[in-house]
Protein backbone atom coordinates (compact mmCIF):
# COMPACT_ATOMS: atom_id res chain seq x y z
CA UNK A 1 0.00 0.00 0.00
CA UNK A 2 1.33 3.43 -0.89
CA UNK A 3 1.99 5.97 1.83
CA UNK A 4 -0.58 8.36 0.36
CA UNK A 5 -3.13 5.54 0.24
CA UNK A 6 -2.53 4.65 3.88
CA UNK A 7 -3.06 8.27 4.92
CA UNK A 8 -6.34 8.39 3.02
CA UNK A 9 -7.60 5.17 4.62
CA UNK A 10 -6.45 6.29 8.07
CA UNK A 11 -8.20 9.65 7.67
CA UNK A 12 -11.36 7.86 6.48
CA UNK A 13 -11.20 5.45 9.43
CA UNK A 14 -10.63 8.17 12.03
CA UNK A 15 -13.35 10.39 10.55
CA UNK A 16 -15.97 7.62 10.61
CA UNK A 17 -14.77 6.34 14.00
CA UNK A 18 -15.03 9.76 15.66
CA UNK A 19 -18.39 10.54 14.04
CA UNK A 20 -19.78 7.22 15.22
CA UNK A 21 -18.24 7.49 18.70
CA UNK A 22 -19.66 10.92 19.48
CA UNK A 23 -23.06 10.73 17.83
CA UNK A 24 -26.12 9.96 19.93
CA UNK A 25 -29.55 9.38 18.47
CA UNK A 26 -29.20 7.11 15.49
CA UNK A 27 -28.45 7.38 11.82
CA UNK A 28 -30.35 10.56 11.02
CA UNK A 29 -28.20 12.45 13.49
CA UNK A 30 -24.95 11.29 11.89
CA UNK A 31 -25.93 12.43 8.38
CA UNK A 32 -25.44 16.20 8.96
CA UNK A 33 -22.21 15.46 10.81
CA UNK A 34 -20.99 13.37 7.87
CA UNK A 35 -21.93 16.21 5.53
CA UNK A 36 -19.98 18.63 7.69
CA UNK A 37 -16.92 16.38 7.76
CA UNK A 38 -16.83 14.96 4.22
CA UNK A 39 -18.31 17.89 2.28
CA UNK A 40 -17.40 21.01 4.24
CA UNK A 41 -14.13 20.05 5.97
CA UNK A 42 -12.42 17.44 3.79
CA UNK A 43 -14.06 18.39 0.44
CA UNK A 44 -14.20 14.72 -0.58
CA UNK A 45 -17.81 15.03 -1.76
CA UNK A 46 -20.07 17.70 -3.22
CA UNK A 47 -23.21 18.62 -1.29
CA UNK A 48 -25.49 17.11 -3.97
CA UNK A 49 -23.46 13.89 -3.88
CA UNK A 50 -23.94 13.68 -0.12
CA UNK A 51 -27.69 14.19 -0.54
CA UNK A 52 -27.80 11.44 -3.16
CA UNK A 53 -25.76 9.07 -0.98
CA UNK A 54 -28.04 9.84 1.97
CA UNK A 55 -31.12 9.02 -0.10
CA UNK A 56 -29.60 5.71 -1.19
CA UNK A 57 -28.47 4.89 2.36
CA UNK A 58 -31.93 5.66 3.70
CA UNK A 59 -33.71 3.45 1.19
CA UNK A 60 -31.31 0.49 1.51
CA UNK A 61 -31.94 -2.12 4.20
CA UNK A 62 -29.90 -1.75 7.37
CA UNK A 63 -28.79 1.10 9.60
CA UNK A 64 -28.54 4.41 7.76
CA UNK A 65 -25.22 5.32 9.43
CA UNK A 66 -23.56 2.11 8.22
CA UNK A 67 -25.13 2.38 4.76
CA UNK A 68 -23.96 5.99 4.41
CA UNK A 69 -20.46 5.03 5.57
CA UNK A 70 -20.32 2.22 3.00
CA UNK A 71 -21.30 4.61 0.22
CA UNK A 72 -18.99 7.42 1.32
CA UNK A 73 -16.09 4.97 1.75
CA UNK A 74 -16.72 3.52 -1.72
CA UNK A 75 -16.94 6.97 -3.29
CA UNK A 76 -13.76 8.19 -1.61
CA UNK A 77 -11.53 5.09 -1.76
CA UNK A 78 -13.30 2.20 -3.52
CA UNK A 79 -14.06 -1.21 -1.99
CA UNK A 80 -11.29 -1.05 0.61
CA UNK A 81 -12.56 2.41 1.56
CA UNK A 82 -16.00 0.90 2.20
CA UNK A 83 -14.48 -1.75 4.46
CA UNK A 84 -12.47 0.86 6.36
CA UNK A 85 -15.54 3.11 6.76
CA UNK A 86 -17.67 0.18 8.00
CA UNK A 87 -15.03 -0.71 10.57
CA UNK A 88 -14.77 2.91 11.72
CA UNK A 89 -18.54 3.20 12.03
CA UNK A 90 -19.24 -0.12 13.76
CA UNK A 91 -16.37 -0.27 16.26
CA UNK A 92 -17.43 2.60 18.60
CA UNK A 93 -20.95 1.27 19.34
CA UNK A 94 -19.57 -2.24 19.68
CA UNK A 95 -16.97 -1.11 22.22
CA UNK A 96 -19.37 1.18 24.10
CA UNK A 97 -22.13 -1.43 24.33
CA UNK A 98 -19.67 -4.08 25.43
CA UNK A 99 -18.46 -1.89 28.28
CA UNK A 100 -21.97 -0.75 29.23
CA UNK A 101 -23.25 -4.32 29.33
CA UNK A 102 -20.78 -5.04 32.11
CA UNK A 103 -22.31 -2.28 34.22
CA UNK A 104 -25.94 -2.56 33.08
CA UNK A 105 -27.39 -3.20 36.55
CA UNK A 106 -25.75 -0.07 37.98
CA UNK A 107 -26.83 2.14 35.05
CA UNK A 108 -30.40 0.83 34.94
CA UNK A 109 -31.40 2.37 38.27
CA UNK A 110 -29.20 5.50 38.20
CA UNK A 111 -31.31 8.70 38.10
CA UNK A 112 -28.46 10.81 36.73
CA UNK A 113 -28.01 8.52 33.74
CA UNK A 114 -31.79 8.52 33.11
CA UNK A 115 -31.86 12.35 33.22
CA UNK A 116 -28.84 12.53 30.91
CA UNK A 117 -30.54 10.29 28.36
CA UNK A 118 -33.72 12.40 28.54
CA UNK A 119 -31.65 15.52 27.81
CA UNK A 120 -30.00 13.80 24.85
CA UNK A 121 -33.44 13.11 23.36
CA UNK A 122 -34.07 16.86 23.07
CA UNK A 123 -30.73 17.38 21.35
CA UNK A 124 -31.40 14.52 18.95
CA UNK A 125 -34.79 16.00 18.02
CA UNK A 126 -33.12 19.34 17.24
CA UNK A 127 -30.46 17.73 15.04
CA UNK A 128 -33.07 15.71 13.13
CA UNK A 129 -35.14 18.87 12.60
CA UNK A 130 -32.02 20.59 11.26
CA UNK A 131 -31.41 17.74 8.79
CA UNK A 132 -35.01 17.89 7.57
CA UNK A 133 -34.82 21.66 7.06
CA UNK A 134 -31.48 21.44 5.21
CA UNK A 135 -32.61 18.64 2.92
CA UNK A 136 -36.00 20.23 2.23
CA UNK A 137 -34.31 23.56 1.55
CA UNK A 138 -32.00 21.96 -1.01
CA UNK A 139 -34.94 20.29 -2.74
CA UNK A 140 -36.94 23.52 -2.82
CA UNK A 141 -33.95 25.46 -4.22
CA UNK A 142 -34.03 23.31 -7.35
CA UNK A 143 -37.51 24.69 -8.16
CA UNK A 144 -38.67 21.45 -9.78
CA UNK A 145 -42.32 20.53 -9.44
CA UNK A 146 -42.04 16.74 -9.10
CA UNK A 147 -39.57 16.64 -6.16
CA UNK A 148 -41.61 19.34 -4.37
CA UNK A 149 -44.82 17.37 -4.86
CA UNK A 150 -43.19 14.12 -3.74
CA UNK A 151 -41.85 15.78 -0.59
CA UNK A 152 -45.24 17.32 0.26
CA UNK A 153 -47.13 14.09 -0.48
CA UNK A 154 -44.70 12.02 1.62
CA UNK A 155 -45.13 14.41 4.55
CA UNK A 156 -48.92 14.40 4.28
CA UNK A 157 -49.08 10.62 3.92
CA UNK A 158 -46.94 10.11 7.02
CA UNK A 159 -48.20 12.86 9.29
CA UNK A 160 -51.92 12.88 8.59
CA UNK A 161 -52.66 9.40 7.30
CA UNK A 162 -50.07 7.31 9.16
CA UNK A 163 -48.87 5.54 6.01
CA UNK A 164 -45.95 3.19 6.66
CA UNK A 165 -42.64 4.73 5.58
CA UNK A 166 -41.73 1.58 3.64
CA UNK A 167 -44.71 2.16 1.33
CA UNK A 168 -43.77 5.81 0.89
CA UNK A 169 -40.20 4.88 -0.05
CA UNK A 170 -41.46 2.26 -2.50
CA UNK A 171 -43.87 4.70 -4.18
CA UNK A 172 -41.19 7.41 -4.34
CA UNK A 173 -38.68 4.95 -5.83
CA UNK A 174 -41.18 3.83 -8.47
CA UNK A 175 -42.06 7.44 -9.26
CA UNK A 176 -38.38 8.28 -9.67
CA UNK A 177 -37.77 5.26 -11.91
CA UNK A 178 -40.74 6.08 -14.12
CA UNK A 179 -39.78 9.75 -14.31
CA UNK A 180 -36.16 8.95 -15.17
CA UNK A 181 -37.16 6.36 -17.77
CA UNK A 182 -39.59 8.77 -19.46
CA UNK A 183 -37.12 11.68 -19.23
CA UNK A 184 -34.28 9.63 -20.77
CA UNK A 185 -36.58 8.23 -23.44
CA UNK A 186 -37.79 11.71 -24.36
CA UNK A 187 -34.17 12.94 -24.47
CA UNK A 188 -33.23 10.06 -26.78
CA UNK A 189 -36.10 10.88 -29.13
CA UNK A 190 -35.08 14.54 -29.28
CA UNK A 191 -31.48 13.58 -30.06
CA UNK A 192 -32.62 11.44 -33.00
CA UNK A 193 -34.58 14.29 -34.61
Amino acid sequence: MQKRGFKLYWKLFTATFLLSAFTFGGGYVIVPLMKGRFVDDLHWLEEQEMLDLTAIAQSAPGPIAVNASILVGWRVAGPLGSAVAILGTVLPPLIILSVLSLFYAAFRSNRVVAALLKGMQAGVAAVIASVVCDMAGNILKEKKLLPDLIMAAAFLATWFFGVNVAWIILVCALTGIIYTFRHNRRGGEEAQT
